[in-house]
């Protein structure tokens, strides 16, 4: 299970990992995003340092409609669990988003 914060705005923040090719490990805060339908979307500047795989573009879901983003293959680590998985970026994010996918594979528990 992974644990959370309520922000200032009420937000549900997470710490994870962002793991480079390299093995490099970057520590970050992710915003749970429940309208966004990918596992991590980004800001494509902050993801170039990691060397993650191109794979394509894509138009996904988000809470302010339909985004286009170009996907890569890249890899985080979750309460000590690493998952290889597709990361979304464009340049219009200011925040690192944890998509409604996760909640696909991990329990989420809420109390404010």
């Amino acid at each position: 299970m992974i644990q959370g914060v309520f922000g200032d705005r009420g937000q549900l923040v997470f710490e994870i990992e962002l793991v480079g090719v390299d093995g490099s490990k970057l520590p970050v805060e992710a915003m749970l995003d429940t309208g966004f339908t990918g596992f991590l979307a980004m800001n494509k500047q902050d993801l170039d340092c990691f060397s993650w795989i191109y794979l394509r573009r894509d138009k996904l879901q988000t809470a302010q409609g339909e985004s286009k983003f170009t996907i890569y293959q890249g890899k985080v680590l979750i309460d000590g669990q690493e998952y290889e998985i597709p990361v979304c970026a464009n340049n219009q994010l200011t925040e690192i988003l944890l998509g409604s996918e996760w909640l696909k594979i991990l329990p989420l528990t809420v109390n404010y």
